[in-house]
């Protein structure tokens, strides 16, 4: 039957609707799903963290791994909680806290290290020239408040060739929970008999002096505009904010800066990663070793019950593993060793079998 002309006008774009729409439910179809991930944790890898979500998400744009750099103790007790689908830590979890989440959740937590990094004494010495040298007994004296003044002879003593000004010494320190936190009083509590016995090693202490900051960006700016004072920052934002800080005696009496080399050393010094990575590397043998190192972790769950959640972390980790190192350098982290990087392939090709999970053999 012939249509008339206004007839074949209406079905002619009756057709291109159709024709439109069958595209649309094409291209919809072979699309892959839109995956998000939430991650809140440790600033001390963010710089670094950033940078690779950034470029994993170019390359697997129906990707996003959202990361709030909220502070370790933070991502430990909002994956707790279950408001997170993975944290970040510079400090492992606790038996307990391992429990807790296990408890509240039924799912245990891995550890998975992605880098090393380093914590550093930064400090504010306008006209001051040549690195300051700390021991970790010194450093010990200067955040109980004992050594009170730059001029003080237990400092002079470290530096002889330093000419050091006479003023206060402004202690500075992270008043919220922090992985910085942790490595720089895990790291004094291994030097500082006294330091162990009255204060300890955690996320968060009870500080004896100085002026309290929340996150490593307000302790990096409090430095930058306080003459006289001193803090522990992670390297990253020391070399990003431009902050002169100094060489940390280490086990075998010599005074070291950080830097990639110093800080591989540290790592190093591990002669046998333990299953679950947790370890401490702070204030290891060797020569050229930088006393005030760590890994850094993703606390990630060995059971999901999201099937395409878990698809793109195995993936992201088997990214991170062999992408995302060649990029640590350029942000002043140093690569996982060969050993342990091998350590963390085998627990990811587990977890890329059909039934297993996130889990080490």
């Amino acid at each position: 039957m012939r249509l008339s002309p206004l007839r074949q006008v209406i079905h002619a774009q009756v057709l291109q609707k159709i024709g439109t729409a069958m595209i649309i439910l094409l291209c919809v179809a072979d699309s892959p799903a839109q995956v998000k991930l939430n991650v809140t944790g440790a600033t001390f890898p963010y710089p670094l963290y950033s940078k690779w979500f950034e470029q994993y998400h170019k390359e697997h744009p129906e990707v996003e791994i959202n990361y709030q750099a909220k502070g370790s103790g933070a991502g430990i007790r909002q994956l707790i909680e279950g408001t997170v689908d993975f944290g970040a830590s510079d400090g492992p979890m606790t038996d307990e806290q391992l429990r807790a989440v296990k408890e509240k959740r039924n799912i245990e937590i891995l550890h998975i290290p992605t880098v090393l990094g380093a914590i550093v004494p930064a400090y504010n010495l306008p006209g001051v020239h040549g690195d300051v040298r700390f021991s970790g007994e010194l450093l010990a004296a200067i955040y109980f408040g004992k050594v009170t003044r730059w001029s003080d002879a237990a400092i002079v003593n470290e530096n002889p060739s330093v000419k050091l000004p006479d003023i206060p010494i402004i202690v500075v320190h992270r008043v919220d929970g922090s992985a910085a936190t942790y490595i720089f009083t895990d790291y004094l509590s291994k030097v500082s008999p006294e330091w162990k016995a009255k204060i300890g090693k955690g996320t968060s202490v009870a500080w004896p002096v100085g002026v309290h900051q929340q996150g490593c960006e307000s302790v990096a700016s409090t430095v930058t505009q306080m003459v006289g004072s001193i803090t522990f920052l992670e390297l990253t934002y020391a070399l990003l904010n431009h902050i002169s800080y100094g060489a940390v005696k280490n086990a075998a009496g010599n005074y070291i800066k950080a830097d990639l080399e110093s800080v591989a050393a540290a790592a190093g010094s591990v002669e046998e990663m333990p299953d679950d990575f947790r370890v401490s590397i702070t204030n290891p043998p060797g020569a050229t070793a930088y006393p005030i190192a760590s890994f850094t972790w993703l606390l990630v769950p060995a059971n999901w019950s999201n099937a395409s959640k878990k698809k793109v972390m195995v993936d992201f980790l088997y990214w991170m593993i062999d992408s995302g190192q060649k990029m640590a350098p350029s942000a002043a982290y140093a690569p996982l060793p060969d050993n342990v990087a091998t350590k963390v392939r085998a627990v990811i090709m587990e977890a890329s079998g059909e039934r297993a999970n996130l889990r080490p053999k």
